[in-house]
């Protein structure tokens, strides 16, 4: 007869593998796929917002097209005569109709010489991010507050872990480009320095100043520069 020690260890074996499709991410489709059909996120429930319920309504299968699957926005590089230096050009449920309900999404991100993706997190989503063109010196800070640096050359890739604060920076005198692949058809994403000093109303200035250990003048004159990030 089996000792309880190892009933237990059967028994929680056993719930773990059949709770890992759950814990995995999002559920398996039980069709084909679900087109978005954005025309009915038109409509407005009683309290004036429009309804979305973790994705959008299905297209009726009659309707769907090969265009529904398709984009061509990755093609052109984006536009990094900006005050960081980079662009970032997404593809997710907003853009492609085809990819709601599966779970994934796509960007393009490209650097001028010496460029910066600013510290950001992406709040619904991992990344992994394939180096095309150039190389980066890339990080992301964890939870007890470690930097995990390093550089990314082209034909590498790297991973930022779901939610934690990351960014690149582009090494080199010349341009340089990346994909970045997420699992989330929506990942989200929360400029740290957006969400601190350039939200609306303004973060309390004692806040900011306590945070950061400066005085308020050295605050606002942050907050002062509205200028956007992108």
């Amino acid at each position: 007869m089996a000792s309880l020690p190892t009933v237990l260890l059967a028994a929680c074996t056993a719930l773990l593998a059949l709770a890992a499709p759950l814990l995995a991410g999002d559920p398996d489709m039980l069709q084909d796929f679900c087109v978005a059909e954005y025309k009915s996120l038109e409509g407005q429930n009683v309290t004036g917002a429009a309804l979305r319920v973790n994705g959008f309504p299905c297209k009726r299968p009659e309707n769907v097209m090969a265009n529904d699957f398709f984009s061509d926005v990755l093609s052109l590089p984006g536009n990094t005569g900006n005050p960081v230096g980079s662009a970032v050009t997404a593809v997710n449920v907003d853009k492609l109709p085809g990819l709601n309900t599966q779970g994934m999404s796509i960007s393009r991100v490209d650097y001028a010489p010496w460029g910066v993706n600013p510290a950001h997190t992406h709040p619904r989503a991992t990344e992994i991010l394939f180096m095309v063109e150039g190389s980066l010196t890339v990080g992301f800070v964890t939870t007890a507050g470690n930097l995990f640096t390093r550089t990314v050359c082209k034909g590498e890739l790297f991973v930022f872990p779901h939610g934690l604060v990351h960014f690149q920076r582009n090494n080199g005198g010349t341009p340089a480009m990346a994909i970045s692949a997420f699992n989330s058809q929506l990942p989200g994403i929360q400029s740290v320095a957006v969400s601190l000093s350039r939200v609306s109303p303004s973060m309390p200035t004692d806040v900011l100043a306590r945070a950061f250990q400066i005085n308020a003048g050295m605050v606002d004159a942050v907050n002062s520069n509205s200028a956007p990030m992108y």
